[in-house]
């Protein structure tokens, strides 16, 4: 069966997370690092499954950049477009949880931020029939994003299947929303299938109504339109048609890095198909139904890419 290779374009850093309980990042002691970022998430879930996936990014050239690139080759991932920067440090973000489900947040961006076009073998991407937009810090000022969107218009005149996740965290755009807002918006336009959390359905189109505001989004030009509802399943529109695809009952431990790893497994069914245009909403419904289970399943463990299932583990659910 043809396979098509996949592309991701995003961040890649450490997470530190705090091992204490209920204490701010100033009073926390202990930490312990795990690879992060989105799109990198995608690639690994991709990968799991058994899909072929690339990470295009930027990481520092020191111990961390080491430490992620070694993570994304153990778990399958190629890295052929993964840059190491000599000036900036790899990205690092700090995380502490608070009983009440809040969050202590230190961000201190570094290499990922200044990934340029020049460095990029525009002529080896030519190669990919998927390309996935789904960075949470891409959309941030800084040379990334910039050749984010000039990516973006090259996967879009090749003719490349485009899937884009906003991947709004309110932590990186406090007081800011509106650009935010105003840049998805910009990457929806060219998107063919788009995921959105329903919060973040109603931050992008300010619509309550999840069928007006999906509408809103195939108007704008998006093709298929995958809303995540949580335990409720998914929300999936062809602007044709719509459907709410349920998902498995689960017993939920972390929810971290389930909606990357339902893109991840999307991705990955249509890696398989050969005319990803002329897809039917039966189609869709089988792959949205597919995402769901390893969305779900990465819900019962501890860990974004840790709790990624393999194949078999899916399919005998």
């Amino acid at each position: 069966m043809m396979t098509h290779s996949i592309l991701c374009v995003g961040e890649l850093l450490i997470d530190f997370f705090c091992t204490e309980r209920n204490v701010n990042l100033q009073q926390g002691q202990n930490f312990i690092k795990h690879a992060g970022g989105a799109p990198a998430n995608v690639c690994a879930a991709i990968a799991k499954l058994g899909g072929h996936a690339y990470f295009l990014g930027k990481v520092g050239a020191d111990p961390f950049g080491e430490f992620l690139e070694n993570t994304l080759n153990t778990m399958d991932v190629h890295t052929n477009f993964l840059f190491k920067d000599r000036h900036y440090p790899t990205t690092l973000a700090f995380v502490s949880l608070q009983e009440n489900g809040q969050r202590d947040f230190i961000f201190n961006r570094g290499a990922d931020a200044h990934l340029r076009m020049d460095e990029i073998s525009i002529d080896l991407l030519d190669s990919f029939n998927i390309m996935h937009f789904g960075s949470a810090t891409a959309l941030l000022p800084g040379p990334l994003q910039q050749t984010y969107f000039e990516l973006l218009a090259l996967a879009k005149r090749n003719n490349s299947f485009i899937s884009f996740d906003p991947n709004f965290r309110s932590d990186l755009w406090n007081g800011q929303e509106e650009t935010f807002i105003d840049l998805s918006f910009n990457c929806i336009a060219k998107s063919d299938f788009i995921k959105l959390s329903d919060e973040e359905l109603i931050i992008i189109t300010g619509e309550q109504d999840i069928q007006k505001a999906v509408s809103s989004l195939h108007l704008l030009g998006a093709r298929y339109v995958a809303v995540t509802l949580g335990e409720k399943g998914t929300y999936f529109s062809d602007n044709k048609k719509s459907l709410v695809v349920p998902s498995i009952p689960i017993k939920a431990v972390d929810t971290t890095g389930a909606g990357d790893a339902f893109v991840g497994a999307v991705l990955y069914q249509l890696s398989k198909i050969k005319s990803l245009h002329k897809l039917s909403f039966e189609d869709w419904l089988q792959i949205i139904t597919f995402g769901n289970k390893v969305g779900a399943i990465v819900c019962e463990k501890i860990g974004a890419m840790e709790a990624l299932p393999d194949l078999e583990k899916v399919e005998s659910r």
